[in-house]
Formats: structure tokens, C-alpha cells, sequence
């Protein structure tokens, strides 16, 4: 990676910890004993709602692929992905593992294989305990008593539920053209594009954020290269405004790379985790559905429960139906 990049991921931590020193963590309006967040606002009769809506049985895979080289911080520190085959058709007539002879090791051909990876690597949603402030998590939860040497006791990623609801996709390079390098989607980018695609947004919507990034995928020296991302301010009104339930976006923070600097501010991490709750899907594949011009789907997704964990692998999915706007 290059130096200046380095550079800036210091000052990003830099601006972070000055920022903190005027926020304060979230308090879920759920109860002392809440660990999803804005992922409550889910119901039996929301599901019910999206599902009976659908009018298309044409589904659209919003996951990207895993492989040796994919992009990744490693730059921070992180694992890259790694994958390697424990068994092979050969090696497994050679060394005779199962005990079943020669013959029937010919005859019957045996694979198996294994993979070491980062929780935050491809398609992934990020727990509320991937970020802090002022040394707690969402919800006040602290590490001197929830962080135990195998995990968080609170807010790990076998808390998230299976998700199911209305989804919306945010074409902004649709309506505002090719993003420049680094370039902040604001709130009013937002408003523009959903006006331009005839929607609404509604109380409890997963909303996706396309930026187009997922073009670049396998090119990892492009793909994070100063790439853009959603604004603070856009967040906000989203959160605040809008009401959503979940975010997610086509690139690998959400929010822009660098991110933006000034006095009193957190990053979007920490705004959406730790003080609102709301917890988000990285690294997603949108280019089918924006070029079909699906805005409105059933949303249905579900995480690995990997316990403890700050992130988990996930594979989202979208299936067409009726306008809210018809």
C-alpha cells in the first residue's frame, strides 16, 4: 500500500479520538438489554408485508465473491484471505485417510478444503461492537466487563437476526453521473436520486447506497483507491429523518476513504454503531440491480453466528416487488 495512504489511515485515527472526546455512546430505546439496535424495528407484520409484495420470482444476488488476493485493509493489519485444500482426489488414495483402501479411493474421489480470513472481508455486516466511544459500545456496554479473551459477551454477531424487509437501492451515479475520487454523497445527492427514481423511503427500510465501486472489484489497487462513499450528513438524515433500519453500500466502508476530518465529528462507523445502533453491510455487488432499475425488493439476509464476533460473512439477496409509490 501505498505511503501517503498509510498516512492517512494515522490521521483518520488521529481525528477520531480528538472527536470522541465530545460524543457520547448510545442508549437503546429498546432497553438495558438491547444488542441489535435498529434491527428491533423488524416484526412478524413487517416481514409478513414485504414477502406478500413480492411480484417477481426473479432473485438477485448481492454478494460478492471470496478469493486469494481480494481487496482487504491489510495495510492495518488484517489477515488477508487464504484458502488451501486439506484433501485431494491424489493425496487421499496416497495416504489412505478414511481407511478405505486404495480401490475404493480410485473409485471414489475425495476433496476438502479450508480458509483463514478477516470477519470484515467481502460481503460482511458489522456487529454494534465494531466500534466505541469514550470506551463503551451501543448500548453503554463496556469491555472491562462484556470482552472476554474469546469475544464480546454482548452485541456478537450470533445476535443478528435473519433480516427481512423492504429494501431500497440509491442509484447515485445514476443521477449525479461518475463520482469523482473520494467524493461525500450527501443528503441532498439522496433526495435527488430517489426523486428521479419515483421512491419513498419508509420507517424500517434497508437502504443500499450504490456507488458504482463494485465495478472495480477484482482490482484491488482501484477498488481502494480514494474511493467515495456516503457523508455524515447524508447518514444522519437517514437515521434521523428517515428512520431506517439498516444500511449497506458497494464499497469497503460505507463511508468515503479518506474519511472526513472536522472538529466535534466521529466517523460514520461510530455515528451508526455506537451512538445510533444502526448496524451496516459492507462490500455488496449492486450492479445488476441498478441496471435493471430494481429500487423496491424484498431484502432477505442472514450472517454467520459467529460468536462473539464484531462482523460476519453474509449473503443478501433481492427479490422484486410492488411500488410503494403504484
Amino acid at each position: 500500500m501505498k505511503a501517503h495512504f498509510k498516512i492517512l489511515i494515522l490521521l483518520f485515527a488521529f481525528g477520531t479520538v480528538n472527536a470522541q472526546q465530545s460524543e457520547i455512546v448510545g442508549k437503546s430505546p429498546w432497553g438495558p438489554t438491547d444488542e441489535i439496535g435498529t434491527l428491533n424495528m423488524m416484526t412478524e407484520s413487517s416481514v409478513l408485508n414485504v414477502l406478500s409484495s413480492i411480484i417477481s420470482g426473479k432473485s438477485y444476488d448481492l454478494s460478492v465473491d471470496y478469493f486469494v488476493g481480494m481487496p482487504n485493509f491489510h495495510a492495518l493489519g488484517d489477515p488477508e484471505y487464504q484458502y488451501w485444500l486439506t484433501h485431494t482426489p491424489h493425496g487421499t488414495v496416497v495416504d489412505n485417510p478414511n481407511g478405505l483402501g486404495e480401490a475404493m479411493n480410485q473409485k471414489v474421489s475425495y476433496t476438502g478444503d479450508a480458509i483463514s480470513m478477516y470477519t470484515h472481508m467481502g460481503t460482511h455486516i458489522d456487529a454494534l461492537n465494531h466500534f466505541g466511544l469514550e470506551g463503551k459500545i451501543w448500548n453503554g456496554y463496556t469491555p472491562e466487563k462484556y470482552l472476554g479473551d474469546k469475544g464480546w459477551k454482548k452485541t456478537g454477531a450470533e445476535t443478528i437476526p435473519p433480516i427481512i424487509a423492504r429494501g431500497v437501492l440509491i442509484d447515485i451515479p445514476a443521477s449525479h453521473g461518475e463520482l469523482s475520487k473520494n467524493y461525500r454523497i450527501s443528503a441532498e445527492d439522496l433526495r435527488i436520486a430517489l426523486r428521479k427514481q419515483k421512491v419513498k423511503l419508509a420507517h424500517g427500510d434497508v437502504v443500499l447506497i450504490r456507488t458504482g465501486q463494485a465495478r472495480f472489484y477484482e482490482d484491488v489497487n482501484k477498488y481502494l483507491d480514494n474511493y467515495s462513499g456516503i457523508s455524515l450528513d447524508a447518514v444522519k438524515w437517514l437515521v434521523e429523518d428517515q428512520q431506517i433500519m439498516l444500511l449497506g453500500a458497494d464499497n469497503l466502508s460505507l463511508e468515503a476513504f479518506p474519511p472526513e476530518r472536522e472538529d466535534n465529528w466521529v466517523p460514520v462507523h461510530t455515528y451508526l454503531l455506537a451512538q445510533k445502533g444502526v448496524m451496516f453491510i459492507e462490500q455488496m455487488f449492486l450492479e445488476q440491480l441498478a441496471q435493471d432499475k430494481i429500487y423496491e425488493f424484498a431484502f432477505v439476509a442472514a450472517s454467520l453466528k459467529l460468536k462473539g464476533a464484531s462482523g460476519s460473512p453474509m449473503r443478501p439477496i433481492a427479490i422484486p416487488i410492488s411500488s410503494k409509490n403504484e
